[in-house]
């Protein structure tokens, strides 16, 4: 990983490198693919946040954040949550800090929003994230979300923190 890491919002001239980002084989049954989270983001723009992840010129991983949802879907606005909805970090390119960058970036866009915890689901099982997830100082909530496992942050500390 390099200090050059930044995100782009998705246009027409990276739309080919952010479709071109592929999970490992073994983990494509773990997060959608990047196509799925754009046609997501598309029908969903008022809090779907989709984002390139760049080492320099180079794409590494994509990223989508939603902000301000009604997590428990139920119409009372009780549960209003902010979080990391997908991280799919190419293949060839994991295990260099990527995926501790994105998420640091998308709690200090949580705490800029004013938000004070980011919420994240995954697919449980020995392959799955989760073992990532806790060593950034997720905590499970014994929530589901359909058959995923939810995990929350609490953020503390100054908009641009580390996680």
């Amino acid at each position: 990983m390099t200090t050059a890491l930044r995100l782009e919002k998705i246009t027409p001239g990276n739309l080919d490198a952010a479709l071109g980002i592929k999970v490992r084989p073994d983990q494509e049954h773990l997060v959608a693919p990047v196509v799925k989270s754009l046609a997501e983001a598309y029908v969903h723009p008022d809090v779907a946040w989709p984002r390139l992840i760049l080492d320099g010129d180079r794409a590494v991983g994509f990223l989508m954040a939603f902000f301000d949802i009604d997590f428990a879907d139920d119409g009372t606005g009780k549960d209003i949550r902010s979080g990391l909805w997908r991280l799919n970090i190419a293949a060839g390119e994991q295990g260099r800090g990527y995926g501790r960058f994105a998420v640091g970036v998308v709690a200090a866009e949580i705490r800029r929003r004013g938000g004070t915890r980011l919420t994240v689901t995954w697919e449980p099982g020995d392959d799955g994230p989760e073992r990532f997830y806790v060593g950034l100082g997720f905590r499970l909530t014994g929530e589901t979300s359909g058959d995923q496992t939810v995990g929350e942050l609490e953020l503390a500390g100054e908009p641009g923190g580390t996680v």
